[in-house]
């Protein structure tokens, strides 16, 4: 027999079964001397409740029940399953909107070519520090805020000192200020496919800081990734710009994936060194991002990039908002980044911010005009075929863990 969801069928076999139990309770009585056949009314209990739940009417919606009731009946019969799915919807949303948002509103800034100044007469943006700063400056004031909210305190429960988070503070703002430099020399799809490349860089620093040793099999997929890169970025070249010119805004990229290679493998120094139950994601963002104020604002002092930046942003007040935009979207995705981490786990993140990367390369060839050749589409699938297939293994590694129990 098939589940059809009759109401007849359901009271048929409720009847049967009702009658095979009685039949048995009465054998017990006439015939008291013979064991007890318990096991056989089990059978039958356990047959009884399967019918029920096989043949309820109640599975799908009555023709008196509406659509909302049903559904409403649905999520609270599975509260922990649409807890969990609403969490991971608010974490998707939250990161692509915050890192769509930031990656489409880079480009606008270092590309757009608004009203020229005394100082800028191209009108383009002068300053890539700046923008680094903007972001490090709201950056701190939501550190601060988590922080407290979390210990009581901001820096009376800090067991690693500021100084330990300097140097992945310096490493993490030249690596920012690269990456917003690079734009104005290579396209936006070349920058994002070109950082699928950092493997190769965060290994040999892995090597250089831990000593840490990898298998064959991560060099291989380094050495794809390295040649998808390669055929995306030179199936990108545009004819409007001479070979100097993307020379440069290469050089640009090879800094930010050595720098912010450094700065992933020197916070995980610093979480080894302090104990992880000591530093949490949010006195790391509140340690690199107030050494990294520090950092950029000197900049700025130092190269007198102040005064020109603000005359540019008094005949440019729209460039001030997108600074801002950036600002927030930069805060909200890190924050989503920790509680992804903190809820799925990092190979959920991965995907979730590797499907970003797609969807950022597709938005930006739209809206910019970025023309992507069929041998660029080639060398990116190589290098998101080979980060989808890292996931995969780690994610069947982390279940071999879990079963042997290490």
């Amino acid at each position: 027999l098939k589940p059809n969801h009759n109401e007849q069928t359901l009271d048929k076999l409720t009847a049967i079964m009702v009658r095979q139990r009685k039949v048995s309770d009465q054998n017990d009585v006439e015939c008291p001397g013979t064991p007890s056949n318990d096991g056989g009314k089990k059978v039958i209990d356990d047959e009884l409740t399967l019918v029920k739940q096989l043949y309820s009417p109640r599975e799908v919606p009555t023709n008196d029940e509406k659509g909302g009731d049903y559904l409403s009946r649905v999520v609270s019969d599975n509260p922990e399953f649409f807890a969990q799915a609403f969490k991971f919807s608010l974490c998707f949303v939250g990161l692509q909107a915050s890192y769509l948002t930031w990656g489409y509103m880079q480009e606008l800034i270092m590309t757009t070519k608004f009203n020229p100044t005394q100082n800028v007469p191209s009108g383009h943006f002068p300053s890539a520090a700046f923008c680094v700063f903007s972001n490090r400056f709201l950056a701190v004031i939501v550190a601060i805020c988590a922080v407290r909210i979390k210990h009581g305190a901001v820096f009376a429960n800090n067991i690693a000192p500021l100084w330990a988070f300097t140097p992945c503070a310096l490493s993490n703002t030249m690596s920012s200020w690269s990456q917003y430099a690079s734009l104005k020399y290579v396209s936006f799809p070349v920058q994002t496919v070109f950082k699928s490349s950092k493997i190769i860089p965060v290994m040999m620093m892995g090597k250089f800081l831990k000593g840490t040793s990898y298998p064959v099999g991560q060099y291989i997929e380094a050495v794809c990734i390295t040649t998808g890169v390669a055929i995306f970025s030179f199936s990108s070249k545009s004819s409007n710009n001479d070979t100097t010119t993307e020379l440069i805004g290469l050089m640009f990229l090879l800094m930010y994936i050595s720098f912010d290679s450094f700065t992933s493998q020197w916070q995980d120094k610093v979480y080894t060194q302090y104990g992880r139950s000591n530093v949490d994601p949010y006195q790391m963002m509140l340690g690199v991002n107030i050494s990294a104020i520090c950092i950029t604002t000197a900049g700025l002092v130092i190269t007198g990039d102040f005064p020109i930046v603000a005359e540019f942003l008094r005949a440019n007040p729209i460039v001030f908002r997108y600074n801002i935009i950036t600002a927030i979207t930069s805060a909200s995705g890190q924050l989503c980044i920790f509680y992804t981490i903190k809820e799925f786990g990092p190979i959920v993140f991965t995907i979730i911010m590797t499907t970003r990367q797609m969807m950022s390369i597709c938005i930006s060839a739209l809206v910019f005009g970025h023309p992507i050749s069929a041998n660029a589409l080639l060398g990116a699938a190589v290098v998101f075929s080979v980060i989808f297939y890292q996931i995969r293994r780690k994610y069947y590694a982390r279940l071999a863990k879990k079963r042997t129990g290490n």
